[in-house]
């Protein structure tokens, strides 16, 4: 009797059993990468010339990082820094693949690293280790065909080769791992409607879209419609005049609005985080970085400081900024954790989480460091080898040359124009020693000195440098 009581109990109150709980999805992650763009070269981030309707929303909707850097002062070290966590100084990638050196150097460059070597752990692998769908589309430029996107987690590579550029953004192309396009259709955009695409296809799964666009990187195209409306707004007073360079910005910022379409579209926008950065500072005089101190391929600020902007629905306060100095290696630990996954055992990321910052609490003050044995004399304002270490406001520069230091207060001084060394030893000194023992710490390559170095010339001539091909600026 008591056993059919039962039965019949739990045939009338089946709900009352307490419901097991649904898993909560993985959030989708857009993570959109421009080349060479400037640390002020969004309308969000002051510039006066370029218009960037779609990034200024996601701002508005998001967070600003106004105090963010890049791993490097050049692309491919920055680029393996992201994927993996791992300073260039730690990977031995310390300059663009394959880089190039002065005619008379003072130092010798040491026997880097050429490509992101397959036994790393990128973001991309734990991700699809999880079930993650992964696409890598645009630039790539970490390693010829061994090293491609498909042999470090990404199950879809789309234009990604060992390239540093386009040689047109005008197809044809002529990209081997990109179907040629339409005469004249526009790179930047065949590489948004590529995004669309695995959107789409990828809208029942979670998906990382890693969105690695050439522009704004050299050859200096842009569409003729775009650049006579930039024309048109020139005027004396702005420090931004390359109208060619401006209608390279406004394809790559349409590209940002259509993704987000997207996303809408397919129902996904309220579980899908969208990141924007750089991956080395503006290259001068093609744009102007001012305040800070020259532009890429130097070892000033203007190097190394790019904008960034992080919407993750949900969470971000809406039209929020952060001034805390943050950089490119914390970008893998911070998407792991927005995934709710564990790193891989064994694998060390030189980065922090910046959830908390997205959640409007604050991190344990640190230093950042940077490390680049190698010569950019080829840029304006390009530098010879350096180090460099920011803690607090300050921020030591030091040129492996002859090991001169140069210390400036950021707070005071964003421009870098008064070093403090001879006024501030004390500190010049503190900082100096934290740079070396960092170096020790990540096993970072030293330049050594050049025995055929003749002191009477000088390590450039810059008329045996190649010339590249822009457009010009007015």
């Amino acid at each position: 009797m008591i056993h059919r009581c039962l039965v019949w109990l739990c045939v009338l109150f089946p709900l009352t059993l307490p419901a097991r709980a649904a898993p909560p999805a993985k959030p989708n992650i857009v993570f959109i990468l421009a080349d060479d763009l400037g640390w002020t070269d969004l309308a969000c981030f002051n510039s006066e010339l370029y218009e960037t309707p779609a990034l200024d929303q996601l701002a508005k909707e998001g967070m600003r990082f106004t105090q963010n850097y890049s791993a490097c002062t050049v692309c491919s070290p920055t680029r393996a820094c992201i994927l993996t966590g791992k300073y260039p100084a730690r990977l031995h990638i310390t300059d663009w693949i394959p880089g190039q050196m002065p005619a008379n150097p003072k130092m010798l460059v040491p026997d880097w690293t050429k490509q992101l070597p397959l036994e790393e752990t990128t973001i991309a692998d734990v991700l699809r280790s999880a079930g993650y769908a992964t696409a890598c589309i645009g630039k790539w430029h970490l390693g010829d065909e061994p090293y491609y996107p498909e042999k470090h987690g990404f199950d879809l590579n789309i234009a990604g080769t060992s390239a540093p550029s386009p040689t047109s953004y005008f197809a044809p192309w002529k990209i081997a791992t990109l179907p040629e396009g339409k005469d004249g259709e526009y790179l930047t955009d065949r590489l948004g409607d590529e995004a669309v695409r695995f959107i789409e296809r990828s809208k029942d799964r979670p998906f990382f879209l890693y969105l690695a666009h050439f522009a704004v990187h050299t050859p200096i195209q842009g569409r003729a419609d775009l650049a006579a409306k930039y024309r048109k707004k020139l005027n004396p007073n702005l420090k931004q005049r390359n109208v060619n360079y401006a209608a390279m910005i406004e394809p790559m910022d349409q590209t940002v609005a259509r993704v987000r379409k997207a996303l809408v579209d397919q129902g996904l926008a309220d579980r899908t985080i969208v990141i924007f950065t750089s991956d080395n500072g503006g290259r001068v005089p093609t744009t102007s970085n001012l305040p800070l101190r020259a532009g890429k391929g130097s070892a000033y600020e203007g190097g190394v400081r790019v904008p960034l902007i992080v919407y993750w629905p949900g969470v971000t306060q809406a039209g929020s900024a952060s001034g805390t100095p943050t950089i490119s290696a914390d970008f893998y630990p911070t998407l792991l954790e927005m995934a709710g996954l564990p790193d891989k055992v064994g694998h060390r990321s030189d980065g922090v989480s910046l959830t908390p910052l997205l959640n409007q609490k604050g991190l344990e003050p640190r230093d950042l460091f940077w490390h680049y044995p190698h010569h950019q004399h080829y840029q304006l304002g390009g530098s010879m080898p350096y180090g460099a270490i920011r803690s607090g406001d300050y921020r030591l520069v030091e040129f492996f040359d002859d090991m001169h230091t140069e210390l400036y207060d950021l707070a005071a001084d964003i421009g870098e124009q008064h070093d403090l060394t001879a006024t501030l030893p004390d500190k010049s000194n503190e900082l100096r020693a934290k740079l070396h023992a960092w170096r020790s710490q990540v096993n970072a390559q030293m330049p050594t000195p050049n025995p055929s170095y003749d002191p009477a010339k000088p390590q450039h001539d810059p008329t045996k440098t190649p010339a590249k091909k822009a457009m010009p600026a007015e």
